[in-house]
């Protein structure tokens, strides 16, 4: 089973990704916490595409391809042309420093990180794809 979605770099498309993940968890009996940490994620990797990729400006698609194999692994992957970004190689975020010593960023790939079992990024032919995988739990 999968699908695929390509949206527009603008953070006004979160709501058409949040119902693209929403019917496919329907159609495949995902649970809501399952729900709620695949649309974590692929938010987290969206908004960052979204909002970091383009610095010129202008209008950009993101594609979004999600499927669900025969041993109930979940894969995400979202590609993008923005500028080259590995977001496994982000600074971690040193969640025992007070808020304020902390720095700007770096938080929502620490979630990501947190809630999927396996990330994976590649830059191919002038394109971001980074490829994030989570067993489904029965």
């Amino acid at each position: 089973m999968d699908a695929h979605l390509t949206a527009r770099n603008d953070l006004s498309e979160l709501s058409r990704l949040s119902e693209f993940l929403a019917a496919f968890g329907d159609r495949a009996g995902f649970s809501e916490d399952f729900r709620g940490d695949l649309e974590l994620a692929l938010e987290e990797i969206f908004v960052n595409a979204a909002t970091h990729g383009h610095p010129e400006g202008g209008e950009h698609e993101i594609s979004i391809d999600i499927s669900c194999d025969a041993d109930d692994v979940v894969t995400l992957t979202i590609e993008d042309d923005g500028v080259p970004f590995n977001p496994l190689e982000a600074r971690l975020v040193d969640l025992d420093l007070p808020l304020a010593e902390r720095g700007v960023g770096g938080l929502g790939i620490h979630l990501v990180k947190g809630v999927m079992d396996d990330l994976e990024y590649a830059r191919l032919e002038g394109r971001n794809r980074f490829i994030m995988r989570k067993k489904i739990e029965r």
